[in-house]
């Protein structure tokens, strides 16, 4: 897999909730010396349209007109920038083409607020990117920084925790951060298998500290993404990155249920790491 990110997607949709994630993939590609791709939507209706083409005009106006500040806030940080204006009625469809057109590495995008039960899952369109695209996507709630205290990597030993390893191996090694590697046995897992979720860490340690990484290892007990969230904050962590899925999820499946609680449920920017592209066509 390559963890050599040089070409990153700001996928935004003009609001506040982006704000965190503009600021996250400007600063991520100046660390990395790497080309952003900015790119926004309109909503498209051909019969509208047709009606009313003063409207589309002016969408496509302000769109344009926002990416020229985003490319303005880029230049003194000498980040090529590269706009581009979507049209469409399918925001998740329109992100994950232009990820492929673009030759992307890594999708960067928002997440909007949410309250009660609704902050445990993630809104249809953020969990269909993270879901169909080719590439890992960082989903950045709106008070998101780039990452400058500690790493947080949550392993199980399946081989999409292994992707995530070495994503966030590169990571580390690129921002000088410490690592903090977590696994999690839950209370159904047989003997053998909780003896693996500490094999899996304990390997990913000894991977990371042979690189030079300071890193320490977590197992606990427990729900893995409250364990994940709890560990978080106590460990002063400012980016969580994790597979797409786990070794008990079903990869058929879009996104695992761990992942997609933690990404809508944490504070903090979360990678999911794609193992692989997918096969499976969009709906």
């Amino acid at each position: 897999m390559d963890t050599n990110f040089h070409r990153f997607l700001l996928a935004t949709d003009r609001s506040d909730f982006s704000s965190g994630a503009e600021r996250v993939a400007i600063a991520m590609a100046e660390k990395c010396g790497a080309t952003l791709v900015g790119m926004t939507m309109v909503f498209s209706n051909p019969e509208l349209d047709a009606i009313a083409p003063e409207r589309a005009e002016q969408a496509e106006e302000e769109a344009c007109n926002y990416l020229d500040r985003l490319a303005a806030d880029c230049a003194p940080r000498e980040v090529a920038f590269e706009p581009l204006v979507r049209h469409g009625d399918k925001p998740s469809d329109e992100i994950v083409a232009t990820a492929d057109e673009a030759h992307a590495n890594i999708i960067v995008m928002g997440r909007r607020g949410q309250r009660g039960f609704a902050r445990l899952m993630l809104g249809h369109a953020t969990a269909r990117v993270v879901g169909y695209a080719r590439c890992s996507v960082l989903v950045v709630p709106r008070a998101g920084e780039m990452w400058q205290r500690r790493i947080l990597l949550a392993t199980d030993g399946s081989r999409f925790s292994d992707a995530a390893a070495d994503v966030a191996q590169m990571m580390a090694r690129e921002c000088r951060l410490p690592v903090t590697v977590i696994s999690t046995i839950r209370e159904v897992f047989s003997p053998e298998r909780g003896r693996e979720a500490v094999e899996a860490a304990e390997r990913t340690t000894a991977a990371f500290r042979q690189a030079g990484i300071e890193t320490e290892t977590t197992v606990l007990q427990g729900d893995p993404e409250e364990r994940i969230i709890e560990i978080a904050a106590a460990r002063d962590i400012d980016l969580i990155i994790m597979g797409t899925h786990g070794r008990t999820g079903f990869q058929r499946a879009l996104l695992g249920s761990v992942t997609e609680r933690v990404i809508g449920a944490t504070r903090w920017p979360v990678l999911a790491v794609k193992l692989q592209s997918r096969a499976e066509g969009r709906e």
